[in-house]
């Protein structure tokens, strides 16, 4: 099976957006499509790729924003979590929801869906695509509204307990290398060594106070 995948960081907010793939078929998806549809087309144009597909991890703002345009021009199918679905501003003939545990096919390519309340994740061949669950030594906001500090930390112990071996892609580029591993957010990310509940509320709650809006 040959993959495709680009990383493209797109945004005031450093968002990242993928187009992953299969070569074989040269179908893609744009993975949180926003902020500069143009681009992203662009990209896979030249490489020859034709778009099928939008995967959402989320439906805030800065990952979603281009998806009305990205839909208009592409005719591509809105795949994202089924309690997400009344957030998107496109016709409901448009958008696909599935659950953790459930998947979608790119020729060749199969992307398996994991439910982490906030922000979606999805795996593929060995590669994580985090969202703003677990970003490269940190993790998603869990202090805004409907924010669950208990409900991340059990997400994160779910990936932490993925292949160590498995790449990590995440939502933003908020870290000095774009990428990780789960060995080495397990070895190095506070908020994945936390072991109990109370120690990760504790660290959470550091984190919010240093924060000017928090």
């Amino acid at each position: 099976m040959r993959i495709y995948f680009k990383q493209l960081e797109l945004g005031p907010l450093q968002n990242f957006v993928y187009l992953i793939g299969s070569l074989e078929t040269r179908e893609a998806a744009v993975v949180d499509p926003a902020w500069d549809v143009s681009r992203i087309l662009q990209t896979a144009a030249q490489d020859e790729m034709r778009i099928t597909m939008a995967l959402v991890t989320h439906t805030h703002f800065d990952h979603i924003n281009g998806v009305k345009e990205l839909v208009e021009l592409t005719d591509a199918k809105v795949i994202l979590h089924r309690r997400e679905t009344d957030n998107l501003p496109i016709q409901p003939s448009s958008i696909r929801a599935v659950e953790g545990g459930d998947q979608v096919s790119l020729g060749s390519l199969t992307v398996s869906f994991l439910h982490t309340p906030g922000s979606q994740c999805m795996t593929f061949a060995d590669r994580l695509i985090s969202g703003d669950t677990l970003f490269v030594g940190g993790c998603g906001r869990c202090d805004l509204p409907g924010g669950d500090p208990e409900a991340l930390h059990r997400s994160l112990g779910r990936l932490s307990r993925l292949d160590e071996r498995m790449v990590v892609h995440p939502g933003h580029h908020y870290a000095p290398e774009p990428d990780s591993t789960i060995r080495q957010e397990r070895a190095y990310n506070p908020f994945l060594r936390a072991g109990s509940s109370e120690e990760f509320l504790s660290l959470v709650g550091r984190v919010k106070r240093r924060r000017p809006d928090g």
